[in-house]
């Protein structure tokens, strides 16, 4: 499984999931519910973080939340590691508890955060534990459509005002709008998902990808292609070929098995384009696809025992890489 992209910045509003290991109860008893609750009042204080909602099942948590200072990778390394090791003291167990990293989408607020509001809020009514959302406790939904039910820390001020001015008017048309949801063919709002971690439109994505700009996705990362920004492969061909003294035509002709710039013209393409190999392999002559990967390997083996070949490659991957 490749490692999860993650994205911070201030402001960012995010959809967090994490599962228990093996999808094992990560919640035995109420007791334990209350701890990991009080766990995220601490850092609702201490990191600024906003809670808009959340959910705690057996195995699973949802959280949506608001980073206004940009920490998420500091919020969730302590919220999973300060409940892990009260979990484990607890029970007299070592190791991990959440099933690998936890998964987190970042959201687009004025177009998702109602809907994913109401997507947590009835996850018990979808896990056929209860036949109303009220009935389930250990969601934030009972201060949504119940003053006595507030808790004073969680922003529920953002999606109630979608609703009006008026609280008492705005808590009861949220009812009436996560009711809507009870009646069937509720729409999956995760369905809209862009590389696995961005719920939002075009402006949301582009400013992703400039974030990431000048960053190296590892290979791990699973959503890397997806947010490389294009750049054109005609260009690398042009400052390999110049820099090689070789002709563009012998870069991408078919054939050239000697051809050291064509090798490292592949290279370059295969790790900062985002293309397919096969869509990689077209370029340079409609080689095999397969080619692409073994060229690209080759390349790779060459340059840890050539530093000419490694500082020439960094060279060229400096005015490349996204």
């Amino acid at each position: 499984m490749g490692r999860p992209l993650r994205i911070q910045y201030p402001g960012a509003l995010y959809h967090i999931t994490s599962r228990g290991n093996e999808r094992s109860k990560i919640f035995i008893d109420d007791s334990d519910r209350i701890e990991f609750l009080e766990i995220l009042e601490d850092y609702h204080e201490r990191y600024g973080i906003l809670i808009h909602s959340y959910v705690l099942m057996d195995n699973h948590y949802h959280l949506v939340m608001e980073t206004p200072r940009g920490n998420l990778l500091k919020v969730m390394h302590g919220i999973n590691g300060g409940y892990t090791g009260f979990f484990n003291r607890k029970y007299g167990r070592s190791g991990h508890l959440f099933q690998g990293r936890y998964k987190g989408i970042i959201v687009e607020k004025e177009s998702y955060l109602l809907q994913l509001s109401r997507y947590v809020h009835l996850n018990p009514v979808r896990a056929r534990i209860v036949t109303k959302p009220e009935k389930y406790v250990w969601s934030s939904y009972g201060g949504y459509i119940n003053k006595s039910k507030l808790v004073k820390w969680v922003e529920y001020t953002w999606v109630l005002s979608g609703f009006g001015r008026n609280k008492k008017e705005a808590m009861k048309k949220y009812k009436e709008f996560v009711d809507e949801g009870l009646k069937g063919g509720l729409e999956n709002p995760f369905k809209n998902v862009y590389g696995q971690v961005v719920l939002g439109g075009e402006k949301l994505k582009e400013k992703v990808k400039t974030l990431l700009k000048g960053q190296h996705l590892s290979d791990e990362i699973v959503e890397r292609k997806r947010f490389g920004v294009s750049f054109d492969v005609e260009d690398v061909v042009r400052e390999v070929a110049r820099e090689f003294g070789e002709s563009e035509e012998a870069i991408k002709r078919k054939g050239s098995r000697d051809n050291r710039a064509r090798k490292v013209a592949i290279y370059i393409v295969k790790r900062y384009s985002g293309l397919s190999n096969e869509k990689i392999a077209k370029i340079f002559g409609g080689i095999h696809y397969s080619a692409v990967s073994k060229v690209s390997e080759r390349v790779r083996k060459e340059m840890e025992v050539d530093k000419k070949l490694l500082r020439m490659i960094e060279m060229l991957n400096s005015k490349f890489k996204t």
